[in-house]
């Protein structure tokens, strides 16, 4: 008999909620793709040096790092749950208004012409995203049965790409009149009064959708049951110790790597970039040396670790941290391989339709896994396994074409598409077999795109993005199966590793310095190798505890 989580869990699947609640999903996407015109603005605009546009991702990464841990730390200082005590739905609400105070301290900054003011607002944005994702992936596994957990973040995870595709599009045509190419001289021209309106009507989007789910009635208050002997105050020092212990190594990495940006200091171009190749590995080492005492301290000694006793959450905070790294990575270096001649030579126009490719990659992905979220038949959801991918990659190359490119070099992509179609029916959405088939398919096209020249490497590392996708979610159910009245702690520290986007995508591009951007690819596979590892690996620790999905 397998072991329930301690969550609310319901056998039938609550879709008036799951609706509602994907709406949030969206908004994160839209809003975080949209960064990726307005980044090129502020760098223009504010007249940035390379330092302080790292800075930019810094901030919004960073702060899911920094809010997460801020939960857990007001948590064990107060002795209150904060999530847990609000529920998941009030949680998602003040998330949203909080991010919605971060789109009017930019609304300001813009018009005061203050950079760090911009930045202090992308940071406040990121911190109600992070308050909201703590919250909305355990309530999104609380609607329904949770062996079908993973497939309703999927749901959540697709509705969240379609955002990420169609925010840049609707930004650009919003600043500037076309969803094609922006130029420097289109930024240098750009109205203040526009960039205003936007991020007015971003905020107003925000409120909006708070209101809609804060009075919604068909979402439930989302609040945890904890059983009577389970409510005694836990001893969590252990883990308080060991995340602030890491916090403090990572700021003594990253701060000579900030420094090294700044002239003033007289280094020559040659000892600055070996103290950033230095500070972004240490503090990749940090992240894993840390994350695994944890995993082997906590399993043996269990007092004041709180959710970190359990190896599956702290082997999966890894997981997420290697996850994130690997899609942001790939996507923030396709573009340098495809400049190069062996790759097509490609100007920056002509890379637009395969960056697009790789993130619609993940849309193609999530919405296929999505499917078994619905109550259909075993026949119709064979269809839409099926019919669903080829749909939504039609949609990306419409979305595209649309935008002005040229997508005739990715019309046979779609033998990768097929590829991942077999995937999932040979995985049929059990989370540990379809973490570890994805893994390992992953790492196997990026030894491909190492190994090979031309459309075949450019298709396998654009098919990173397919393998990619359904990875968050099977890590999450993976992670929280068991934790019982852990799941919400475990939740902010699994969104805590949504720092890895900040740390190995710099990595991989310092390494690519050295070897050249093919060879830095091998990251990928590394990580890739790590997410099959972990699927394995854990599905046999869950076994143990008497956990089983599958």
């Amino acid at each position: 008999m397998s072991k329930k989580i301690d969550a609310i869990t319901q056998e039938k699947t609550n879709y008036g909620a799951l609706t509602t609640l994907t709406t949030v999903f969206f908004f994160w996407g839209f809003i975080a793709a949209g960064n990726s015109v307005f980044i090129p603005f502020c760098k223009t605009y504010f007249g940035l040096d390379q330092f302080q546009s790292q800075l930019i991702d810094f901030a919004f990464y960073g702060a899911y790092y920094l809010g997460a841990l801020g939960l857990f730390l007001f948590g064990t200082s107060s002795g209150k749950d904060l999530v847990g005590s609000w529920g998941y739905k009030k949680s998602i609400v003040y998330g949203l208004l909080f991010s919605a105070i971060g789109a009017g301290a930019m609304i300001i900054s813009v018009y005061l012409n203050m950079f760090t003011g911009m930045l202090i607002g992308l940071f406040i944005v990121a911190l109600g995203f992070s308050l909201q994702q703590t919250s909305a992936n355990p309530f999104m596994i609380s609607f329904g049965d949770e062996s079908t957990g993973s497939s309703r973040i999927n749901l959540g995870g697709g509705i969240n790409s379609l955002g990420t595709t169609i925010g840049p599009l609707i930004v650009s045509l919003a600043l500037f009149g076309t969803a094609s190419a922006i130029s420097e001289e289109m930024i240098q021209s750009l109205s203040l009064f526009k960039v205003i309106i936007l991020y007015a009507c971003v905020g107003g989007l925000f409120i909006g959708v708070a209101a809609l789910f804060g009075f919604s009635k068909k979402v439930p208050e989302g609040k945890i049951l904890v059983r009577e002997d389970q409510k005694e105050n836990e001893d969590v020092r252990k883990a308080v110790r060991t995340l602030l212990m890491i916090t403090g190594l990572l700021i003594v990495s990253f701060t000579p790597v900030f420094y090294s940006y700044k002239s003033s200091l007289g280094w020559n171009d040659e000892d600055s970039e070996r103290v950033r190749i230095i500070g972004w590995s240490a503090g990749l080492i940090v992240i894993i040396v840390g994350l695994l005492y944890a995993s082997i301290k906590g399993y043996k000694q269990k007092k004041g670790w709180g959710a970190m006793q359990y190896p599956q959450l702290t082997l999966g905070m890894l997981a997420i941290f290697v996850y994130v790294g690997v899609e942001v990575a790939v996507g923030s270096n396709l573009a340098e391989l495809l400049a190069q001649n062996e790759f097509g030579g490609y100007n920056s126009s002509q890379v637009a339709p395969f960056i697009a490719m790789y993130w619609g990659s993940l849309m193609i992905g999530r919405w296929a896994g999505a499917i078994n979220a619905f109550d259909l038949s075993k026949r119709t959801k064979k269809l839409l396994r099926f019919f669903v991918p080829l749909i939504a990659f039609g949609l990306v190359l419409l979305l595209t074409k649309v935008s002005g490119y040229e997508v005739a070099p990715l019309y046979w992509y779609i033998v990768c598409v097929f590829v991942q179609i077999g995937a999932f029916f040979a995985t049929n959405d059990k989370p540990a077999l379809t973490l570890s088939v994805f893994g390992t398919l992953g790492a196997i096209v990026t030894v491909i795109g190492l190994m090979t020249t031309g459309i075949v490497a450019v298709y396998a590392f654009l098919s990173a993005g397919l393998f990619c996708s359904i990875m968050w979610p099977c890590i999450f159910s993976l992670s929280l199966a068991g934790l019982g009245k852990y799941q919400t702690q475990g939740s902010a520290f699994l969104v805590m590793m949504i720092l890895g986007g900040a740390i190995i995508p710099p990595l991989q591009g310092k390494l690519s310095d050295v070897l050249g951007i093919q060879p830095s690819f091998i990251v990928g596979a590394i990580c890739f190798a790590y997410l099959a590892f972990f699927a394995v690996y854990v599905k046999r620790l869950l076994n143990k505890q008497g956990v089983d999905f599958e």
